[in-house]
This record gives C-alpha cells, sequence and structure tokens, in this order.
C-alpha cells in the first residue's frame, strides 16, 4: 500500500523496525519537502516488499556499477519521474537513503546518492570507499 509522505507532520509510519526510525523518517520527510518545493510532486513511497522491480533496479546499479551489494533490510522504495529526471529511492531499516537519479535525455549517465540518517554508522559496505560528512 502507498503512502504519501507528510513533510509537516513527520511520521515514522512504514519504518518502524528500524533503530533510527525517527531519523530515517525526518531524511524521508525531507526528500518529500524538496519535491513538493521544486516540483509540486507528492513524494509517494511503497513497501519494499510491494516494489521488487524498483529494488531490483537500484541493486543491479550498485553491483554492476559500484560493486556494492547491502545486507540490510530495504524496507521502502519509491519511483518516478520529474520533468525529465527519473528517480528511484530504496530506504533501509538501518537508516540508509540510496537514490539514483538520470536524465531521460541521457539515461547512460546516473547520479547514485547515499544518505545515513543521523546516529547511524556507516555501513561495513561502504567503510573505506567513500567519505562522509556529517551536518
Amino acid at each position: 500500500m502507498s503512502y504519501i509522505v507528510d513533510f509537516k507532520n513527520v511520521s515514522t509510519v512504514g519504518l518502524e523496525s528500524s533503530p533510527v526510525a525517527e531519523a530515517l523518517a525526518g531524511l524521508r520527510a525531507h526528500e518529500a519537502r524538496y519535491f513538493m518545493n521544486k516540483y509540486k510532486h507528492e513524494f509517494t513511497v511503497v513497501p519494499a516488499g510491494e516494489s521488487p522491480e524498483t529494488l531490483d533496479y537500484v541493486n543491479q546499479i550498485l553491483k554492476k556499477e559500484r560493486g556494492i551489494e547491502f545486507a540490510t533490510k530495504p524496507l521502502e522504495t519509491s519511483r518516478f519521474q520529474v520533468e525529465n529526471i527519473k528517480m528511484a529511492y530504496v530506504f533501509y531499516e538501518d537508516g540508509l537513503e540510496i537514490n539514483v537519479m538520470y536524465t531521460v535525455d541521457d539515461p547512460k549517465k546516473r547520479a547514485v546518492g547515499l544518505k545515513l540518517s543521523e546516529g547511524m554508522g556507516v555501513p561495513k559496505e561502504l567503510e573505506g570507499k567513500f567519505k562522509f560528512a556529517r551536518q
């Protein structure tokens, strides 16, 4: 069942099993606020079990192009297009958010974004591969 993320009244709906559920909900709400303010797009998520095609898409990119496979459980996904940009998101139980973005004009060029929720450590799969900044 899909859920429209309310960025004004942040909720942990769908993220309850995460040890950093409140921080992950805040991260998800931040994404919802961004897409509403910039594109007037409602950020909608679905349980990961209901969106195997989005999970497969993101996992394939991570594995083939970045050599990364995550052991943590995916909780939710989101996949949509705004203007000429296609987006895919996965929110993981440990507090990690991954997004993949590409333009319709050039689908071979992709950007992969990784965000860590406040309070979570760097996943072992990413240690030594990336540098992270804290806000």
